[in-house]
């Protein structure tokens, strides 16, 4: 199994806590034609290094726009994209489909058009129910709007809806974190994305907070926070089934799922990355022995373009025209890295057939003494091959993600 995400690098402005590669633009400066065709040519020539045909092919269960904002897209050049996609890659008829949205460039019509497009899942940026919170986000919408939007799609017929909401933030109590979460479970979407607000190097957050110029949570509220929107959505059938993700049975976020359990994912777009395991017999550029291989495209829109003109589709290297980083990765790094993307859903991870997959011995004197440790202070559970945290922990993943490592 494997997905597709596309990237669509152009927002009507820059969050300051976004690190995504996007561009703030006006909405009539887009090239909505011409990056599709730059798509096109990116995934034809990838389509023919990955070996899509015949017995090998990679088969896809999901494809997720991203972005930047997506639903600026023309829907009907999106569209043209997702029909060049099925005849290039072995898609699942079923796939999921989703493309992300921002108030503001959502409505009943976008969201039927897009639908018309092939999207089967809308993700609405919602962020906050409250004004002062978005405006200290730096967002577009009001409150109205955001709710407006959701409302327009789960009324035009979009077969799956979600919404993000970002906790966390200075001032905010946990009641008010809890209160939001349940209006928007409350308005009929069976997903629901709740995320703790970070700060990240390179933002204007970031450099705010450098400063010493960024109002800050305090962390205990930011705690008690998690902790009320869990029981708020749990009350509503929503299962907490990834540390920062809700949904009602069988509505869980499969593109997302496909990442935390470490499937490959073709990237195609402005700064996108991917990651494949490599062709049968090849190994690292520098000869060594390679399990897999990730890499980052062209990251400044007009550039990306131009360097499809001239893809090669004989390597995934930084001469092949668009590729601008490569990187090998071993059996131990990818067992590194489902162990930490893996620990953060609640079924955990299958350590013995992770590492049967790729070819090593996950059980290592040093791993399982950790086990041990971490077993006895409440951080992990052992069931088998089994490891997974327990919700009690949840809040310390990253840290006993590190230690197995």
């Amino acid at each position: 199994m494997a997905s597709i995400y596309i990237h669509f690098p152009w927002c009507l402005a820059k969050c300051p806590y976004c690190d995504f590669v996007s561009y703030a633009t006006e909405r009539d400066d887009i090239d909505h034609a011409g990056y599709a065709d730059a798509i096109i040519r990116e995934a034809e020539a990838r389509a023919r290094y990955l070996e899509t045909d015949g017995s090998d092919a990679r088969r896809i269960g999901s494809v997720f726009f991203g972005g930047g904002t997506p639903s600026l897209w023309d829907p009907r050049e999106l569209g043209r994209v997702l029909e060049r996609l099925r005849g290039l890659f072995a898609i699942d008829g079923d796939a999921e489909i989703t493309v992300e949205c921002n108030p503001t460039s959502l409505d009943g019509d976008r969201a039927r058009a897009l639908v018309d497009a092939g999207a089967n899942r809308l993700s609405i940026g919602t962020q906050s129910l409250r004004q002062e919170q978005l405006r200290y986000l730096g967002r577009l919408h009001d409150p109205a709007g955001a709710q407006a939007a959701v409302a327009a799609a789960i009324e035009a017929g979009v077969p799956r809806v979600s919404t993000d909401l970002i906790f966390g933030l200075p001032n905010q109590t946990p009641e008010d974190a809890r209160d939001q979460a349940e209006t928007l479970a409350s308005a009929g979407l069976r997903h629901l994305s709740c995320y703790q607000l970070t700060i990240e190097p390179g933002t204007q957050f970031g450099e705010r907070k450098k400063r010493g110029l960024l109002p800050m949570a305090d962390e205990g509220a930011v705690a008690d926070s998690f902790l009320a929107i869990d029981e708020a959505l749990e009350r509503h059938g929503l299962r907490h089934y990834e540390i920062s993700n809700y949904a009602a049975p069988g509505h869980e976020a499969r593109h997302n799922l496909a990442y935390w359990r470490g499937d490959e994912y073709v990237g195609l777009g402005c700064g996108a990355f991917g990651y494949v395991r490599n062709r049968r017999g090849e190994n690292g550029e520098d000869g060594s022995r390679s399990t897999g291989v990730r890499w980052r495209n062209a990251i400044v829109p007009k550039d990306y373009v131009a360097r499809t003109k001239s893809m090669r589709s004989d390597a995934i290297d930084e001469g092949d025209g668009v590729t601008v980083m490569r990187e090998d990765l071993s059996s131990e790094s990818l067992l590194r890295e489902r162990i930490m993307l893996g620990l953060r859903i609640a079924e955990g991870v299958d350590l013995a057939r992770a590492a049967d997959d790729l070819g090593i011995d996950p059980w290592t004197p040093e791993r399982l003494r950790t086990i041990d440790a971490l077993a006895e202070r409440g951080r992990v559970v052992r069931e088998g091959d089994v490891l997974r945290v327990p919700r009690a922990a949840w809040l310390f993943t990253d840290d006993t993600a590190s230690r197995l490592f």
